[in-house]
């Protein structure tokens, strides 16, 4: 670990604890020590089933993918190439993913596969592998799998969920059981040349229990745009969701009916309270760290714009409201009442911001500024753990780790990527705490590391 790695990193403004999450505050640079203690330090690990890493994603054997603390292990699942309970491929770029609590003690993973057009791993040219009866477009080869789990983190089956859709990236679990998967894309179909077929950048939902591929439906009223994640507050039904540009916004899903998010409702966007033009958060917000803006919302009158012309786009219609920008709006989680995001190249520094919304006061609050890239740098996914922690997957240049923070304001790495440069992506918890599902997206791999994750519950 770096000397700077080892800087405390705080953050600014004294004041009320946001749940889970409590205040952090300045330290001047060089302040010592280093990380919160967090599990202890982190040292190179073999995955349980080291042996058996071998095929078209290449030879892992004796090769660690981690590096962990002590009293933690873990092994690899549902790696590219190889083949599924229901006979097709398990395809690459292994995304988005969450937790789903299934029958019989099982776990049940729904997970994305950020895939394009014909782009392929490892020779899996079908990319998610359904029935085209069941692709929204036969062109495209993203979409979901599904992953069945015993009581002891062991692959049971598997099978794909959804397929024909492009670029899936993130998504988010819904209150009602089901996974909505959101395409980081939007690419129109072109009638002169063989390739996309639908215009892209919607929302699908997927059933956590379904056992076999589902018809992929876009849900329109979701807004069109370059979707990153969702977070569903389960007491009003209402979807919140991220877009992954440099000027992206903060939208609301209002449905018609809660839990029925096909049959229409409204699409908003965040602003922030009294601005008659849209404010960038990106930069000159370090010094309101931990205080509360009051916000309210615009509305989106086309949420499916016809192209890709601007002045049409959903950014254009809330900017020209004043809807507040952010820069790079990428994992979202709802936990204790708040809604989290994260803008991966958001902050003065451009290393990251993680934001909480609060829909009962209608307030957002920035909770996380990286000062230091060698402490924080690009939060992607992000989740709440067992622990109440939040836990930030990085997708940066500067080594790519899980990064942990407790209700005292430490930060400390609870795993480091020790096989390459790929992002950690889909952190997620089993339902009973047990283990933390995550994916090295490339070259595919789903990992199940079980620890402690209790410990110093806060």
């Amino acid at each position: 670990m770096t000397s700077s790695r080892r800087h405390f990193m705080k953050f600014l403004g004294a004041g009320a604890m946001i749940a889970p999450l409590a205040a952090l505050h300045a330290r001047p640079a060089g302040a010592a020590p280093a990380f919160g203690p967090g599990f202890g330090p982190l040292s190179p690990s073999l995955p349980l089933n080291s042996s058996e890493l071998v095929g078209a994603f290449g030879d892992l054997r004796g090769l660690p993918l981690v590096t962990l603390p002590p009293g933690f292990r873990y092994w690899a699942i549902s790696l590219t190439g190889q083949t599924m309970s229901d006979g097709t491929l398990v395809p690459g770029d292994h995304d988005g993913m969450a937790s789903f609590r299934g029958p019989n003690g099982t776990t049940v993973l729904v997970r994305n596969h950020e895939l394009s057009n014909r782009e392929s791993k490892f020779g899996n040219a079908l990319g998610v592998d359904v029935a085209a009866g069941y692709k929204f477009d036969t062109y495209a080869n993203g979409g979901t799998t599904t992953l069945v789990l015993d009581e002891s983190g062991k692959l049971l089956r598997d099978h794909a969920s959804l397929g024909g859709t492009n670029n899936n990236c993130a998504g988010g679990p819904t209150p009602w059981g089901t996974w909505l998967t959101c395409e980081e894309n939007t690419s129109l179909p072109n009638a002169t040349l063989s390739t996309y077929q639908q215009r892209h950048g919607y929302v699908f939902e997927v059933p956590a229990l379904a056992t076999q591929a589902v018809q992929a439906m876009p849900i329109l009223g979701m807004g069109r745009f370059s979707h990153e994640a969702t977070a569903t507050d389960p007491r009003t039904g209402i979807v919140y969701e991220t877009e992954d540009t440099g000027d992206s916004l903060f939208y609301r899903y209002v449905p018609h009916r809660p839990g029925h998010l096909l049959e229409g409702g409204r699409l908003q966007a965040l602003r922030l309270k009294g601005s008659t033009a849209a404010v960038n958060t990106g930069k000159g917000f370090l010094g309101r760290l931990n205080q509360p803006l009051a916000v309210d919302w615009v509305e989106i009158e086309d949420p499916d714009p016809i192209d890709n012309a601007p002045e049409r786009s959903t950014r254009r219609q809330g900017q020209v409201q004043g809807a507040a920008t952010f820069v790079r709006g990428e994992g979202a989680w709802y936990a204790d009442g708040l809604i989290y995001f994260c803008c991966t190249s958001g902050g003065d520094l451009g290393a990251g911001q993680v934001w909480a919304y609060d829909p009962q006061r209608e307030t957002l609050t920035l909770v996380v500024e990286s000062t230091d890239v060698n402490v924080l740098h690009a939060p992607d996914n992000i989740t709440i753990g067992p622990d109440g922690r939040l836990y930030m997957y990085e997708d940066g240049s500067n080594g790519n780790n899980i990064v942990g923070l407790d209700s005292d304001g430490q930060l400390f790495r609870v795993a480091e990527n020790a096989l390459n440069g790929s992002e950690f992506c889909g952190g997620c918890f089993s339902h009973n705490g047990r283990f933390m599902f995550v994916n090295i997206q490339s070259p595919g791999i789903t990992l199940v590391i079980e620890g402690p994750w209790r410990k110093g519950q806060r």
